[in-house]
């Protein structure tokens, strides 16, 4: 536990993060709160979990630049371990700073925590500002509709929201697509209760076949694409916004189709492998 935390530590330190002789950066982002938080959450990516990351080179190693991908799994699993893929994967490590649905803000602590981890609400007023200051940051375009995939919807996607797309335009940002793969398998949900969600002012909560949903041990898998790059101001018209989120979206789902692949080619290996001893 002590290396475990003296490594996250020093990848802290590495950090392009303008942090103050308190421990503060300029967005209230605290350097004890992301110790604790990438400690524990290097235990959950490393051990708990087998995460494996494919094509984070595509990543800039500084600069901004936008990480939108798909959800999976019923709660935000998946943005905690792209968050721990780019600090634990990349040489140097970068903080992806994700868009927390508003919901969370009204949970106590929440806020407060998460804003000084470096997850802010999803305002847009928000986001434009830390693209502007080069920062690294994480959209999932599904919304909560995205993390309500049953498990046997694990691997399709929702509708996408436009808003990311004028956002990258606007503040001419590349944008990194990638595919998560086994939220489902760790999460897997059967049904999602809304008037239980309701009581904990939540969209929803999942329910599981063990029914609660506790994160079980999966083998987890994150690809990076090539960075997609849109010509524009962000004040194109719907139908044009449409259709460069459509390419995003259609990039999503060959990354999905390739890491489904993978890990089915992977399984018929050990399989094989198991069969011949």
């Amino acid at each position: 536990m002590l290396k475990t935390a003296d490594d996250v530590n020093a990848r802290i330190e590495r950090l392009e993060i303008p942090f103050n002789r308190h421990g503060y950066d300029p967005y209230g982002i605290s350097k004890k709160d992301i110790s604790r938080f990438f400690t524990l959450l290097s235990i959950a990516y490393k051990r708990y979990f087998t995460v494996e990351t494919f094509g984070a080179s595509h990543v800039p190693p500084r600069g901004r630049a936008m990480l939108i991908g798909n959800h999976s799994g019923g709660v935000a699993l998946d943005a905690a371990m792209v968050v721990g893929s780019m600090f634990l994967e990349l040489d140097p490590p970068r903080l992806a700073q994700g868009m927390a649905e508003k919901f969370l803000s009204i949970i106590p602590f929440a806020s407060q925590w998460l804003a000084r981890c470096g997850q802010f609400s999803g305002l847009p007023e928000h986001a434009i500002r830390l693209l502007e200051d080069e920062r690294l940051l994480m959209v999932f375009p599904e919304g909560a509709r995205g993390t309500a995939k049953l498990y046997p919807e694990r691997h399709s996607l929702v509708d996408f929201g436009t808003g990311f797309m004028r956002l990258a335009l606007q503040t001419k940002s590349p944008i990194i697509p990638f595919a998560f793969l086994g939220g489902g398998d760790a999460i897997p949900t059967i049904m999602n209760a809304y008037a239980l969600g309701k009581l904990f002012g939540v969209p929803y909560f999942p329910i599981t076949p063990y029914l609660l949903p506790i994160p079980r041990p999966a083998k987890l898998a994150i690809h990076y694409g090539e960075p997609m790059v849109f010509e524009g101001t962000g004040a194109e018209d719907d139908e044009t916004i449409a259709s460069y989120v459509e390419k995003v979206k259609s990039r999503i789902a060959e990354l999905i189709e390739i890491g489904s692949q993978r890990r089915g080619e992977r399984v018929r290996t050990l399989t094989a492998g198991g069969s011949s001893r």
